[in-house]
């Protein structure tokens, strides 16, 4: 910070496993990477490059250097391991995430029909190589899945070995956690809150709305990702109550 003032919230440093902040890469140039790790990097744990962009990026090598110089941990994102895994390429995946030295996997089924046991049995490959991140919830609209299977996924992909799991809510952030309005499902979140260590989860919160919603309830602290890039230092002063939004949340109550 440029001024030391009293009552903001502390943030653990990088790296760090509580309060992850997660960028999602929808197709920056490499010289827009170069600029948003000079402004944001410091605020930022992971780096995913969204969809399949992976397999379309230009100089994806210099593009993965550039983030790993600015001390950001970027990943392909699950839709590329569905990609490969619906064709019957997982071990051409499992070489793909090789080459391209990632130390981070997303494993997701949310476009894809893929028996839990073997979403399982990719985790549990796929943690002897890497750390894996593995996402619950479907992308498709009108997919309804049951508030115990939320929590019944969540617990058994992290006892396959996945680090933390993923609470979907798309780019869009109406969908999974959220409604098609892009509020909380609060039924949903609190049964997930109820069952599952927050610091295992990391929740999808594009929407300023929903950042603000989760750092109220959980913290500063909480894991969020599908953060747009122009959006993570506004994010990060959220975090901190820099913002109208959380400005009084980190106030001692005899100074109010």
């Amino acid at each position: 910070m440029n001024y030391h003032i009293p009552y903001v919230a502390e943030r653990p440093v990088k790296p760090r496993s509580n309060g992850i902040t997660m960028m999602m890469d929808k197709g920056l140039s490499n010289r827009e990477a170069e600029e948003f790790v000079n402004s944001s990097g410091e605020f930022t744990d992971f780096v995913k490059l969204g969809f399949g962009t992976a397999l379309i990026t230009r100089d994806l090598h210099t593009k993965l250097k550039v983030y790993r110089e600015g001390n950001i941990r970027p990943y392909f994102g699950g839709t590329l391991f569905e990609v490969f895994y619906v064709r019957g390429m997982f071990e051409q995946y499992r070489e793909f995430i090789s080459e391209y030295k990632l130390d981070l996997v997303e494993v997701s089924d949310g476009t894809i029909t893929m028996d839990h046991d073997e979403k399982l049995r990719c985790i549990e490959i796929l943690k002897n190589d890497v750390q894996v991140l593995s996402e619950v919830g479907s992308k498709l609209a009108g997919v309804y899945i049951p508030l115990e299977s939320w929590v019944n996924q969540m617990k058994t992909e992290l006892q396959a070995g996945a680090w933390k799991v993923i609470a979907e809510a798309r780019e869009s952030g109406t969908i999974g956690i959220y409604n098609p309005d892009g509020s909380a499902n609060r039924e949903l979140i609190g049964n997930i809150t109820d069952n599952i260590d927050q610091h295992d989860v990391i929740w999808e919160a594009p929407l300023k709305s929903q950042q603000v919603y989760f750092i109220k309830m959980l913290g500063a602290n909480v894991n969020l990702g599908n953060i747009a890039p122009n959006e993570v230092m506004a994010m990060e002063a959220l975090r901190l109550g820099l913002r109208g939004d959380t400005i009084m949340d980190f106030i001692p109550a005899q100074l109010v």
